[in-house]
């Protein structure tokens, strides 16, 4: 199993969940595909893009899930990341968790299967 994660506002989820579909968030529907990382891409990816963002959600995904609308794509420094060309059911997420901030500002992982 691959897994593959996904940062999410809780708003944004929480909306996703009523009703039953996640579209993306602002910056996937501007770029045409859901971005997520992989465990080894994931910290960076909340530093870079999530820095001292607060109430954010952690979602894992097994990868093969999506099938053929999940591409792998060279993104940051030439590493491929995982993009989903589509949708998704929310309930799809083999788990999801809160992703706090430290007292520095850093983003609080659970363990990460890889």
């Amino acid at each position: 199993m691959t897994l593959i994660f996904k940062i999410v506002p809780r708003s944004l989820w929480q909306e996703a969940v009523e009703a039953g579909v996640f579209k993306g968030a602002p910056v996937d529907l501007a770029d045409g595909f859901i971005h997520f990382s992989t465990a080894q891409q994931v910290r960076e990816t909340a530093a870079r893009h999530f820095a001292g963002e607060d109430d954010l959600l952690l979602a894992e995904f097994d990868a093969a899930d999506f099938g053929d609308a999940l591409k792998w794509e060279p993104s940051r420094g030439g590493a491929l990341f995982p993009h989903l060309y589509g949708d998704f059911d929310p309930s799809s997420a083999l788990w999801v968790r809160d992703l706090p901030l430290a007292p520095d500002g850093s983003h609080v992982f659970p363990e990460l299967g890889e």
